[in-house]
């Protein structure tokens, strides 16, 4: 490993920001090129990178690596990819059969109705945890993630108004994100249930 790389990882483990932005900046595209290959869709892709370089922060403190830092990334993108791919094979079997099963039930569409009390309190406590998540997010990472998803404004009108680049917006968008989906998780699968139910 070089000195480069071995500073890098004391950095991050320290807890400096600009050490995972630079992780970032220089192993992104890269990683996304390998991830493309197992799973053959960008936004998919481009998810399980910004997962997997968000998680080497989250274990910054425990962090051991002995190889370069981007063959270290490229093992983590390759398992994440494999298990996305199990997990995906086996959702599609339990979707086949909840739907086949639901063929002899009565209409649980129900659930997610606004007419019933269930459908509006998990909107309502969906709705407090989003916002609750976001104002988590550091300031100008909320700031970005606030411009794109709200005011849907491109990357470029970003990184002009805040006076950043365009690929530190792409940082901030894919850290806020890899949040919500920590703090949403729960509710991403109650949503994909209820989804299922309705088919």
């Amino acid at each position: 490993m070089e000195n480069t790389e071995k500073i890098i990882i004391e950095q991050l483990k320290a807890g400096d920001e600009r050490a995972y932005k630079y992780i970032y900046d220089h192993h992104y595209v890269f990683l996304c090129h390998i991830a493309y290959g197992y799973v053959r869709d960008h936004f998919i892709a481009e998810t399980v990178v910004g997962d997997t370089i968000f998680h080497l922060w989250e274990i910054r403190d425990s962090l051991d690596i002995t190889v370069s830092i981007r063959a270290y990334l490229a093992r983590a993108v390759r398992n994440r990819c494999i298990n996305h791919l199990t997990l995906t094979h086996e959702r599609n079997e339990v979707s086949l059969s909840i739907i086949t099963s639901s063929e002899n039930t009565p209409d649980n569409g129900f659930i997610i109705s606004d007419k019933y009390p269930l459908g509006i309190l998990l909107e309502h406590e969906l709705e407090e945890t989003i916002f609750n998540s976001i104002s988590k997010l550091p300031k100008e990472c909320r700031a970005v993630f606030e411009k794109s998803r709200f005011e849907e404004k491109k990357y470029e009108e970003i990184a002009q108004e805040l006076g950043i680049s365009v690929n530190t917006v792409k940082y901030h968008i894919k850290k806020a994100l890899s949040q919500l989906k920590l703090d949403l998780g729960k509710y991403l699968l109650i949503l994909l249930l209820l989804f299922l139910k309705m088919k």
